[in-house]
């Protein structure tokens, strides 16, 4: 699905409405902030975005609240590095995402990977650690940036 879609605005109200959890107007609109368009927005980004289509202002404490509940319920991803979240296109689906962050341009984009989430889990339980969720980025150069020199 495509991020700022209808479609995946149905998909993640779906999501979050089977798992038990409402799906307010705040939400939706917080939604739709972050899907505006794929990129991945700080939550102060998302707050401007929510205020101004609200007409009032919306607190970032609020915004990060609903990004931390879309987390936990697999409807956006957190970008650790950049501090920032970015809309899952595929909410139904469970995928620890492995970003690729460009130092150059600052574009992300993100590939699944379950075999590399799960060796991690299994790596960090061996040693009696109790893993959650990994934090994988990959940090470099997209393909434009590095043509570019």
């Amino acid at each position: 699905m495509k991020p700022g879609s209808a479609d995946l605005r149905t998909a993640a109200e779906a999501v979050l409405v089977g798992q038990g959890v409402q799906w307010t107007e705040l939400r939706a609109r917080v939604f739709e902030a972050l899907a505006q368009d794929g990129r991945p927005v700080s939550a102060y980004d998302v707050a401007e975005r929510v205020s101004a289509m609200s007409g009032r202002r919306v607190a970032a404490n609020s915004v990060y609240r609903i990004l931390d509940l879309f987390v936990a319920h697999n409807l956006a991803k957190r970008v650790e590095s950049r501090n920032a979240y970015v809309v899952n296109v595929h909410p139904s689906c469970a995928h620890d995402c492995i970003f690729l962050v460009c130092e150059g341009c600052g574009r992300i984009d993100h590939i699944d990977d379950d075999r590399l989430a799960e060796m991690m889990r299994q790596r960090a339980a061996a040693t009696g650690f109790s893993p959650g969720r990994p934090v994988l980025e990959m940090l470099g150069r997209c393909t434009a940036c590095d043509a570019a020199g």
